[in-house]
Order: structure tokens, then sequence, then C-alpha cells
């Protein structure tokens, strides 16, 4: 219970700080915390939302657990929370998640309505910066979790940083971008990231063929 105890503590020492508290006397920890193993996915959802495991609750509008289907074929997963979907709660904002939303709907034919897009960093980062180390691993369990409660057919990862953090490899991206990878008991597809489509044009014909690859696994 010592990882449940801490967070409880954690998450009243950031209230008390917000409301203007320098120092305070003892006090006894607020039991009314989300489970430490989730039962289900929504409360994990819960538990996410009232996440305070690390700085980035400190600077977020909220944090952002995932859209879409809880019973998915698809899931789609990108490596952090922009600032726009930060300021929108939105996970298809600005012209990024524009095009995301065309590779789903034009190309693999499904609506955002049956994929579950999540993040694997669940709160914007500081100043745009990737996250710390220790910020991955503050949320990478509520990742996994989501994969083991969703179960879907193919986990697609977007770009070669989250691609990189949920293999923990260290390999060329495009050596292994648009191939079928066993993970786990899912199959996984690491695509380039829509911001990277839009630096480099040239590289959509690519990614259309990657999103066939997908097509064919579900």
């Amino acid at each position: 219970m010592k990882s449940y105890q801490n967070l409880a503590l954690l998450q009243n020492l950031y209230l008390l700080k917000s409301i203007g508290f320098k120092y305070i006397d003892q006090f006894s920890i607020n039991e009314n915390m989300p489970n430490e193993k989730p039962l289900n996915i929504h409360e994990l959802h819960n538990n996410i939302y009232s996440c305070h495991l690390c700085d980035l609750s400190k600077s977020r509008n909220q944090s952002m657990c995932g859209f879409g289907n809880l019973n998915a074929d698809l899931m789609i997963i990108d490596f952090t929370v922009s600032s726009n979907d930060d300021a929108t709660n939105s996970y298809y904002s600005g012209r990024s998640g524009e095009m995301l939303k065309d590779m789903i709907e034009k190309v693999l034919k499904l609506n955002i309505d049956e994929v579950y897009f999540t993040h694997a960093i669940k709160c914007k980062t500081l100043n745009s910066n990737l996250p710390s180390p220790s910020e991955w691993e503050s949320c990478k369990n509520y990742l996994y979790s989501q994969i083991k409660f969703i179960k879907p057919k193919v986990v697609v990862t977007l770009g070669k940083d989250v691609y990189a953090k949920i293999i923990d490899e260290d390999e060329d991206f495009q050596s292994v971008r648009g191939h079928v990878i066993d993970f786990k008991d899912y199959k996984l597809v690491p695509i380039d990231h829509p911001n990277f489509l839009l630096r480099n044009p040239e590289s959509k014909k690519t990614s259309f063929n990657d999103l066939k690859t997908i097509k064919s696994c579900l």
C-alpha cells in the first residue's frame, strides 16, 4: 500500500499548495482516492483524471485519458498531449488532428468513434519539451492498462518516440515503420506521425501504404 499512500499524500500537498499554504502541521491522508489497481477501464480513466504523480499535473488544464470505442479493434497511440489538445480538450485538434481524422475515415474507412485514441503521456509537456524519463515512468502503467482493458486487434503508434518507449528498444524507426510487429498479445504497426507528414508531404504515399497494411490486419 505504500505507493497508494504516497499518491494520496502527494495529491493533498498539491491541493494545499494551490490554495496558498506554505507550511502545515501533520495531517491525515484523504483516503477517498482512486483505486491503486483499477478493476476496469472506467476506474482507470478516473485515476488518470485525478493523477498528480509528476510535475506535468501542475501546468495542465486536464489530463487526457483517451477517446473512442472502449471495445475497439484499433487503438492509436500518440506520444504526448499538445498544447492545442490541452487547451481545447480535443483529441483531433489542429492540422495534425485533422490529418489523423482523414487517415482514419478516408483510408481505413472507420469513424473516429470506432477506434480508441490515447496518448502515452496523459498531460501536455512543459514548454512543448519531450517528457522526461520519470514522467514516462509515471504514465506508462496507465497506457499498458488501457491496452489490457481494451484488447485491440491492432495497436498503431504515431512516430518514433512513442514506438521506442513502448517497445523499449533503440532501433532505426524507418526500418520498422509500416511493419506488423508482434507485441505481447497484439499486432503493433508503427507509422509516421501526422506532424511529420505535414512537414514532409512526399512521405504521404508511403504512409498510405502503411495504412493499407493496418486495414488488412483488422
